[in-house]
């Protein structure tokens, strides 16, 4: 399928971006959050697994890029591991929001901020002590620690109860809270979506960048570009919309919003076919 049976994006500022990654594809970083964009949500993390055409779709468009990469919360061995990126040449994984990188085989990440093993240890207390309902559980990601309601009783009602409990606990070890889909993970501070996305782009150079995400996690990413065009840089922004839970705050400020993984498959394979074909100045 080809991009003129896609639909266009919404905005100026989209549809620029597009026109400037598919003229000068070379110049351009494609960045793409894993969950809820390349991964369908599932009630657990360890289960996700890439939709079976990322990794055909990338490997199309790897070659054809300046730069494809996974931006994401998780580990980055895990993103490889979940997405089956291992074989994929030209694909660069940030992970834990940017402090962990995996390329060409390499891992590479500074040591764990002390603060998380703290809260490791005291959450189990913590949450005893506040009620939290059948269902809430822990999920530690090595560098952070994630609390997930989603498959407690009253998910939105126990997200809300402990949001500020771990707000709190988080302060006290010089963490800091991410909230995303009936999940609130407690991380180091200074390290974001945005900041890690801005990193990548000064460092290759790009003129483009499309970036595509789902939850709160992204807003910081989706800040980055919109600042980043201020400065020059082409941006289209995509969101993976979750028809049963969408971010609103990414919806409204996204050039362009897809029906979920396949639909950001989608996308990614319409671009791969268009520039495979032969043109002027690629």
């Amino acid at each position: 399928m080809g991009l003129a049976d896609m639909t266009r994006p919404l905005t100026d500022a989209g549809r620029a971006g597009l026109d400037a990654l598919l003229g000068a594809p070379r110049d351009a970083v494609i960045a793409l959050d894993f969950d809820g964009t390349l991964a369908p949500l599932v009630p657990d993390p360890s289960r996700a697994r890439a939709h079976p055409g990322v990794a055909p779709a990338l490997r199309a468009l790897a070659p054809r890029v300046g730069t494809v990469a996974v931006v994401t919360g998780r580990p980055a061995d895990l993103a490889v591991e979940y997405g089956g990126l291992a074989d994929l040449g030209g694909v660069v994984v940030l992970g834990h929001y940017g402090a962990e990188r995996w390329e060409d085989g390499e891992l590479t990440a500074p040591p764990p901020h002390p603060g998380v093993a703290a809260v490791r240890e005291r959450l189990p207390q913590v949450l005893a002590a506040l009620g939290a309902p059948d269902g809430t559980w822990v999920e530690d990601k090595g560098r952070s620690v994630a609390v997930h309601t989603r498959r407690a009783f009253g998910p939105v009602a126990a997200f809300e109860l402990l949001r500020g409990p771990m707000e709190q606990l988080a302060g006290e070890h010089g963490l800091v809270v991410e909230p995303g889909r009936l999940v609130l993970e407690l991380r180091p501070p200074g390290v974001d979506k945005g900041a890690a996305l801005t990193g990548l782009l000064r460092e290759r150079g790009a003129r483009s960048v499309l970036y595509a995400g789902d939850d709160l996690g992204d807003v910081p990413a989706f800040a980055a570009v919109e600042k980043l065009r201020g400065e020059g840089l082409a941006g289209l922004l995509v969101c993976s919309d979750a028809p049963d839970a969408p971010v609103r705050e990414l919806a409204d400020r996204a050039d362009l919003v897809v029906p979920g993984p396949a639909g950001v498959v989608e996308l990614l394979g319409a671009l791969g076919e268009e520039l495979s074909r032969p043109a002027a100045g690629r």
